[in-house]
């Protein structure tokens, strides 16, 4: 196999890879749960949440607020906005690719003497 038909296979391959990465994080964010995780599901254990806030006796009552609370993308959102929540799945997925990416760039075998 010559090099360019590996080249436009490679290319091929990767741009599938992120098509399908995009549409995964910009459009099945929507249908992901609203609700606790497991984790925050058992951390509630025990405690009944009211306008005061958490009563009873359970572990989220220690919790206090995450340092990056104020971000913009905490939450899973831009700016706090739930309707955007597709669109910090896609800025995640070309973050990550471009860091991955740079990494493999910088990491790679070279050639040479």
């Amino acid at each position: 196999m010559s090099t360019a038909t590996t080249n436009r296979r490679y290319a091929g391959f990767l741009g599938a890879f992120l098509l399908v990465a995009l549409l995964l994080a910009g459009g099945a964010s929507y249908l992901a749960s609203s609700s606790p995780d497991g984790l925050d599901a058992v951390t509630q254990t025990g405690c009944s949440e009211t306008d005061a806030g958490l009563q009873g006796q359970c572990i989220a009552q220690n919790a206090g607020e995450h340092p990056a609370a104020g971000s913009p993308f905490a939450d899973y959102a831009v700016g706090g906005d739930e309707a955007f929540t597709g669109v910090a799945g896609v800025i995640g997925v070309i973050a990550t690719l471009a860091v991955a990416g740079a990494l493999f760039w910088l990491l790679r075998r070279r050639s040479g003497p």
